[in-house]
């Protein structure tokens, strides 16, 4: 299967007063199209600085970044973000408040005509389920429904790829792993191909096809969820699996009321 996404060898710093601090060092990966990527790791690790860079926020000192076979960052090259056909859904869902529904996901397709704008967000609301809330506002939303919106309107335009930062962080831990599930099942109706970013690893266990767990601004391992949990490459990666296992089983007897174990 050919690659869609690639990121070859590609670093990223930050300037400081004592001169560039890596971020993300020599990171690659590749991602066949339709497929959902997950990038996992603790804060700090420079998953959602990678993030940036595809989105092409953050420029590169090495490497390069294609989507399609089309190089989208290089050291001496960089497509302007709204050149990229790339959607973003952002941690905090950024819905403009005094617009409904209908007109929060039409927002990115004011270069369309008016019928093909109608028909595309009709056809978005029957995406993620939501025809009867077109006329609503996002305060009369619940978090749920406000996330649906989102990623309505992140596909609207009809990317070529989704990149989704920390989706689902502003949700309750009971609901987190139901809706990541519901937009897998969004994201494969619509055969997008997808980059999430996550702390949590019920999130990228539920939502993606490969996963790279990072750490110090490196992809230890890139593998489906089976192998990393059943061949890890080192004690790291069966270590991290391990504990964060652990913290969502701890997660669940909460919410049922139970003991936790130590």
């Amino acid at each position: 299967m050919n690659n869609f996404l690639d990121l070859q060898a590609i670093t990223l710093s930050y300037e400081t007063s004592e001169g560039f601090r890596p971020v993300v060092d020599q990171l690659s990966l590749h991602l066949p199209q339709g497929e959902i990527g997950c990038l996992l790791g603790a804060s700090g690790c420079g998953k959602t600085t990678v993030l940036r860079a595809i989105a092409g926020f953050e420029p590169l000192r090495t490497g390069h970044i294609l989507l399609n076979g089309r190089v989208l960052s290089a050291v001496a090259q960089q497509v302007p973000p709204e050149d990229r056909h790339v959607g973003m859904m952002f941690q905090d869902y950024a819905l403009f408040p005094h617009l409904t529904v209908e007109k929060n996901i039409a927002f990115g397709l004011r270069k369309w005509d008016k019928a093909q704008r109608q028909a595309r967000v009709l056809e978005m609301l029957e995406l993620v389920d939501l025809p009867r809330l077109a006329q609503r506002y996002p305060h009369e939303l619940s978090g749920g429904q406000q996330q649906r919106v989102a990623l309505a309107r992140a596909l609207a335009p009809k990317p070529s790829l989704l990149l989704l930062d920390e989706p689902f962080s502003n949700l309750d831990v009971d609901t987190r792993e139901r809706l990541a599930f519901e937009v897998r099942d969004i994201l494969q109706s619509a055969g997008i191909t997808a980059i999430l970013v996550t702390h949590n690893q019920a999130e990228a266990f539920a939502i993606a096809d490969r996963i790279g767990v990072m750490q110090a601004g490196k992809i230890i391992q890139w593998d489906t969820p089976y192998s990393l949990h059943h061949r890890p490459v080192n004690d790291f990666v069966a270590d991290f699996i391990r504990r964060e296992a652990i913290m969502a089983q701890r997660a669940q007897a909460f919410l049922r009321g139970e003991p936790a174990e130590l």
